[in-house]
């Protein structure tokens, strides 16, 4: 019975003293205020999870929302495409072109120019070989695939600017541009800033394009024997 009373205050001694050493531990500078921080730190980590989430909530709203704004313009894009080119086209063989978008991941996109010929469709790369007739052709699509770009982003575009666009197009695809270059000044009359500067050496294109109806007078930029340039305007009745 003695024995036992001596192991049980021994034990009691040793409990205390380790309470001791606990409190002398919890009052050192690391413990102190330990609750209130680990409170903070909760409400932070928590915070941060919940912005995280927040964000790839966001994340995924914002791609689902470029998605659909690039299929529609997309859609928007090739619609004027066609329009144009029926408008400016003069051959048989191709009816129309489009852009087309092969999605390379997620989030980017490899475009390729089409062409469609009684409802088939086929690759416009590599076309040049057959000859003239096919690179003006292919002139011609990166005129109309850039009037399409302008007219789909460009909202109220106050310039629209084009430097020889005739080049390696034939006299009927040149004519046909003019007469689709005039039937976006009389769609653009009602628009105050819109202005078409066109720079062209081909003098037949400029004067289809300049009527009195859509412009009062002409510039003719020259150089004379020193290299100097001139620049003179020219009444188009008189031109």
């Amino acid at each position: 019975m003695i024995s036992n009373m001596i192991t049980t205050t021994s034990q009691t001694t040793a409990a205390h003293q380790g309470i001791q050493r606990a409190k002398q531990e919890l009052s050192a500078a690391a413990y102190i205020d330990v609750e209130g921080r680990y409170k903070q730190l909760a409400v932070e980590v928590t915070t941060n999870e919940m912005a995280n989430n927040d964000l790839d909530k966001y994340n995924k709203a914002l791609e689902k929302a470029l998605l659909a704004f690039h299929t529609t313009k997309m859609s928007d894009i090739n619609k004027i495409i066609k329009e144009l080119w029926q408008k400016t086209y003069r051959g048989q063989d191709i009816d129309y072109i489009q852009v087309k978008a092969d999605a390379d991941g997620t989030k980017s996109y490899n475009y390729r120019v089409v062409m469609f010929n009684n409802g088939a469709e086929l690759e416009m790369r590599g076309r040049c070989s057959a000859g003239q007739k096919v690179l003006a052709c292919l002139v011609l699509a990166c005129l109309v695939i850039r009037l399409a770009l302008a007219e789909a982003f460009c909202l109220n575009c106050g310039i629209l600017a084009l430097d020889e666009p005739t080049t390696n197009l034939d006299a009927d695809n040149s004519a046909s541009l003019a007469e689709a270059l005039r039937a976006i000044m009389v769609s653009r009359a009602g628009q105050e800033n819109f202005q078409l500067i066109i720079i062209t050496h081909d003098e037949a294109f400029a004067h289809a394009i300049g009527t009195r109806e859509q412009a009062e007078f002409m510039w003719r930029i020259t150089k004379d024997d020193n290299q100097h340039t001139h620049i003179a305007q020219e009444d188009i009745d008189d031109s």
